[in-house]
C-alpha cells in the first residue's frame, strides 16, 4: 500500500529524511529503445567517463532520492522549513503542545517526521513514568486484589491530537494514491509518443509542434511514485536528447535552444559555487536539491561538446557541498558522543543515590528531588549515537528502577511500623470505648488519662486510617470526660456546702476552752476533728481552710500535757484522714515513700552512733563513761524514739490501705 510506504520513510544516514538507494545519477538514463523488445538502461553521452567513486556517487544519490521522494508528495518540501527540534529534551506537556501546533497545518505530510519524533519522545517518557507509578503502587498497596490504574490527562490529549494527525494523513494518502497511478500512466504515454516522433517521413513543423505539446503535457502531468521517478525522468530526457540529436530539425533553432540551456545550467553552476561557501550547510543542501530539480526537470539538453564538461563541473560542486554536509554530520555525531558521556555520568549519579541509605522521610524527599533533577538532566542532554541509544536508555531505566526499589524498601519498613502502630491505637480505641460509660470515676479517670498518654507516644499510622481512628478515640475520651465534668458539677454543690459549714465551725473551735482534765479535753478535741471530717471535701480552690483548722488544733495540742509522740501522731492521723477523704492516692503513696526513707535514714544514724559508742567503750583507759559517751547515748535514745514514731506512722498508713 502507498500509505504504508510513505508512513515508513527512512532518513538518509539517519539525518535528512532521504532514503539512499543504488539508483543511478541524474544523467544516468534508463531508456525504452524502440528497436528492442524490452526496456534497456543506457548511458547518455552526458555521463560518459564520470567518476564513479562511491563517495562522489553518494552525493548525487542523496540529491536524486530526495527529489524523487518530494516529487511524489510536494508537501514534503515544506518540512525543511520547519526545524526538527530535539524533542527528547521536551517535558511531556511541551510535547503535547508542540503536537497540537503541528497538526494545525494544512499540509500534514510536511510535519510527518516531526510528529513521529514527538511520538517517540512522548512514549519514551510516558512509559518510564508508568513504570515508576506502578512500582510505587506495588510498594504501597496492601490489597492483592487491587489492580494498578493510572490515568494521565496529558496522555489523553496526546492520543486525541495524534488521532487527528492519522486521520489527516490517511485522507492525504488516499488522495495521493488516486493521482499517482494516473499521472504515471500519463508520463509513460508521453515517453512512448516521444519515441514515435523519430519519423523522417513526417513534416518537421508538425513534428516540432507535437514535440512542444508533449513537453507542455509533461510539465503539467503531476507527481508519480518515487520508485518510478528516476526511471521515468531518465527515459524522458533520453528521448528528448535523441529527438534533438538524430532528427533533421532546424539546426539554427536547435542551436539556440542548446545555447539557452547551456546559459541556464551555467547560472546554476555559478549559484552552486556560491553555495559551497555558505555557512548554513543544511540550507545550501536544500537549495542544491532545488537546483538539481531545475537542472533535470526544467532545463533541456546542451550541445554534445559541452555536456560532459558542464555536468562534471556541476557534479563536482555537488560533491563539495555533500562533503561539507558529511563533516557537519560528523560534528553532530561528536556532539552525540558528548551527550552520551553526560548521560553516563547522570546514570552513575543515580546509581550512587540508589545505594545511599537514609533513615527519615524528610531525607528521602531530598533524595527523590535529586533523582528527579537528574532525570530532567538526562532528557535534556540531547541525542546519543543511535547504536547505543537503546543500551543507554536501558541503563537509565535500570538505575532509576533500582533507586525506586531501594526507596520503596524503606517505605515498606515504615508501612510495617505504621501497621503496628495502627494495631496499638486500635487497641486503645477499644479500651476507651469500653470505659466511656464508666461511672467509677475515681478508678477510671487515671486509666483514661494513661491511655491518652500512650496514644501520644505511639507513632504514625497509615494515612487512610489516621483520621478515622483518631475521631473514634477522641469521641470516646470526650464522652467519658464530659460525664466526669457533669459529675463534678453535681459534687461542687456539696463541696461548697461543706466549705460553708467548715468556715462556720472555725468560730466554734476557736471558742473551745480546755477544762484542764487531760482525758476530757483530748476526747473533746477528737470529737471536733470527727465533726470537721464529717462535713466532707471542700472545693479544691478553697482547701486553705484545712490549714486554718490544723493551726487551731496545733495550738490546742500544745496546751494539752501530751507527749511529743502523741502530739505527732495526732497531727499525722488528721493529715492522713484528709488525704484519704480526698481520694488522692498519689499523695498517700508519696507519703508512704517519704516515711520509709525517713525510717532508713534514722536507722542508719542509730547504727553510726552505736559504732561510735563502741569505739569509746573499748579503749583500755576508759574506766567510766565520759561526757561525750553520755551525749551519744542520749542522742541514740532520741533517734530510737523518733524511729518508733515513723514506724507507727507507716503502720497506720498500711492499715489504711488494707481497709
Amino acid at each position: 500500500m502507498l500509505e504504508e510506504k510513505n508512513d515508513n520513510l527512512q532518513e538518509a544516514d539517519g539525518k535528512n529524511g532521504i532514503e539512499i538507494t543504488d539508483s543511478t545519477s541524474n544523467d544516468s538514463i534508463e531508456v525504452s529503445d524502440t528497436s528492442a523488445t524490452a526496456e534497456n538502461t543506457v548511458e547518455s553521452s552526458e555521463e560518459k567517463e564520470i567518476d564513479t567513486d562511491a563517495n562522489h556517487q553518494s552525493a548525487l544519490d542523496a540529491i536524486n532520492n530526495s527529489n524523487a521522494e518530494e516529487s511524489e508528495d510536494e508537501t514534503l518540501k515544506e518540512r525543511h522549513d520547519i526545524p526538527m527540534q530535539d524533542y527528547n529534551t521536551f517535558p511531556l506537556d511541551a510535547l503535547v503542545s508542540e503536537l497540537k501546533k503541528l497538526i494545525d497545518t494544512d499540509k500534514i505530510m510536511s510535519v510527518k517526521d516531526h510528529i513521529e519524533e514527538i511520538k517517540k519522545a512522548f512514549l519514551l517518557q510516558y512509559h518510564h513514568l508508568i513504570e515508576e507509578k506502578k512500582e510505587e503502587f506495588n510498594a504501597s498497596n496492601q490489597d492483592p486484589n487491587e489492580e494498578f490504574e493510572y490515568h494521565s490527562p496529558l496522555k489523553s490529549k496526546f492520543d486525541e491530537y495524534y488521532n487527528v494527525f492519522r486521520e489527516k494523513r490517511n485522507v492525504h494518502f488516499k488522495h495521493l494514491q488516486t493521482n499517482l497511478k494516473s499521472n504515471l500512466e500519463e508520463r509513460l504515454a508521453i515517453v512512448e509518443e516521444l519515441k514515435e516522433l523519430i519519423n523522417p517521413q513526417e513534416n518537421i513543423k508538425d513534428t516540432l509542434k507535437h514535440f512542444n505539446d508533449l513537453r507542455e503535457r509533461w510539465k503539467n502531468a503531476g507527481a508519480i511514485p518515487k520508485d518510478k521517478y528516476n526511471h521515468v525522468w531518465n527515459n524522458y530526457h533520453f528521448h528528448v536528447e535523441n529527438f534533438y540529436d538524430y532528427l533533421h530539425l532546424d539546426r539554427e533553432a536547435r542551436d539556440l535552444d542548446f545555447k539557452h540551456n547551456l546559459d541556464q545550467k551555467q547560472k546554476i553552476i555559478s549559484r552552486v559555487e556560491q553555495l559551497v561557501d555558505e555557512t548554513d550547510i543544511n540550507k545550501s543542501f536544500r537549495e542544491l536539491q532545488d537546483l538539481h530539480r531545475i537542472w533535470k526537470e526544467d532545463i533541456g539538453p546542451v550541445s554534445k561538446e559541452h555536456r560532459d564538461v558542464i555536468w562534471n563541473k556541476f557534479s563536482e560542486l555537488t560533491k563539495k557541498i555533500h562533503d561539507k554536509r558529511e563533516v557537519l554530520f560528523e560534528n553532530q555525531r561528536a556532539g552525540e558522543q558528548q551527550n552520551l558521556e553526560i548521560k553516563k555520568e547522570i546514570i552513575a549519579k543515580i546509581e550512587v543515590l540508589g545505594t545511599e541509605k537514609v533513615n527519615s522521610h524528610s531525607q528521602w524527599l531530598v533524595q527523590i528531588e535529586k533523582v528527579e533533577a537528574l532525570r530532567n538532566e538526562f532528557f535534556a542532554a540531547g541525542k546519543v549515537p543511535s547504536d547505543v541509544n537503546e543500551e543507554t536508555w536501558a541503563a537509565f531505566k535500570t538505575a532509576v528502577r533500582n533507586f525506586n526499589a531501594f526507596k520503596n524498601s524503606f517505605y515498606k519498613d515504615i508501612k510495617k511500623d505504621q501497621n503496628d502502630n495502627l494495631n496499638k491505637k486500635l487497641a486503645l480505641v477499644a479500651k476507651a470505648k469500653e470505659l466511656q460509660e464508666s461511672t467509677d470515676f475515681s478508678s477510671t479517670t487515671p486509666i483514661m488519662k494513661q491511655i491518652q498518654e500512650e496514644w501520644k507516644q505511639i507513632g504514625h499510622v497509615p494515612k487512610k486510617y489516621s483520621d478515622k481512628i483518631w475521631k473514634e478515640f477522641k469521641d470516646a475520651c470526650n464522652h467519658y470526660f464530659d460525664k466526669l465534668k457533669e459529675h463534678k458539677s453535681e459534687e461542687n454543690g456539696e463541696e461548697v456546702a461543706a466549705f460553708d459549714n467548715k468556715k462556720a465551725y472555725l468560730d466554734v473551735i476557736r471558742a473551745f476552752e480546755l477544762t484542764g482534765d487531760h482525758k476530757t479535753d483530748l476526747d473533746a478535741i477528737k470529737a471536733h476533728i470527727e465533726t470537721w471530717k464529717g462535713y466532707g471535701k471542700v472545693p479544691f480552690s478553697r482547701r486553705h481552710i484545712e490549714g486554718k483548722f490544723n493551726k487551731i488544733l496545733d495550738a490546742l495540742f500544745e496546751k494539752l500535757s501530751l507527749s511529743k509522740k502523741e502530739t505527732e501522731m495526732m497531727r499525722f492521723s488528721n493529715r492522713i484522714d484528709s488525704l484519704s477523704d480526698s481520694n488522692d492516692t498519689r499523695k498517700l503513696d508519696n507519703e508512704k515513700i517519704f516515711i520509709m526513707r525517713k525510717i532508713e535514714e534514722v536507722q542508719n544514724e542509730i547504727f553510726q552512733l552505736e559504732n561510735n559508742i563502741q569505739f569509746f567503750t573499748n579503749t583500755k583507759n576508759a574506766k567510766k563513761e565520759n561526757s561525750i559517751v553520755l551525749e551519744v547515748r542520749k542522742n541514740i535514745a532520741v533517734h530510737k524514739e523518733s524511729l518508733q514514731v515513723w514506724k507507727d506512722k507507716l503502720r497506720q498508713l498500711r492499715n489504711l490501705n488494707q481497709e
